[in-house]
């Protein structure tokens, strides 16, 4: 099964309507990116909780990281860039952090509130080599705008 973007921001959208808490969001979103596609093997958000460093937040799948500093990782690299990280194999990347060993592939995007302030980074893990694309980086990021960039 493949996401249907159209399909899933509407959903979503009807989900979190009314709701501001960042935690509850992203809890919600964890769970509804993570159900809508067998690519995803596992789904979930850093919190930047201090200056250049990333905390485990809400989340589907295995255990993940629980600290990631801005300075390492595929999460690190895309809180410090600001830039969408779409990394079609994980051991050819510089600095990756395996949390699990399953990791293949891996597209990071950051999120941001209204003000452009960043308030974490949207970790999306596959066990399959090359899993993601543009598409799923314009759908990702369409969400997440609608979600968190009010």
């Amino acid at each position: 099964m493949r996401i249907d973007y159209a399909e899933r921001t509407k959903a979503i959208a009807a989900l979190v309507a009314g709701e501001t808490d960042e935690v509850a969001l992203m809890a919600t979103l964890a769970c509804e990116l993570y159900h809508a596609d067998d690519r995803f093997d596992w789904t979930g958000f850093y919190r930047v909780v201090a200056p250049e460093l990333l905390k485990i937040g809400p989340y589907q799948g295995g255990h993940g990281c629980l600290t990631i500093p801005f300075s390492r990782g595929v999460c690190g690299a895309c809180a410090r860039t600001g830039e969408v990280q779409l990394v079609p194999d994980v051991d050819a990347f510089p600095g990756h952090i395996a949390c699990a060993s399953s990791t293949r592939s891996e597209i990071v995007l950051p999120v941001r509130d209204g003000n452009g302030r960043l308030l974490a980074v949207l970790d999306i893990d596959s066990d399959q080599p090359d899993a993601f694309d543009v598409a799923d980086v314009a759908g990702l990021t369409a969400i997440l705008t609608m979600v968190f960039g009010r």
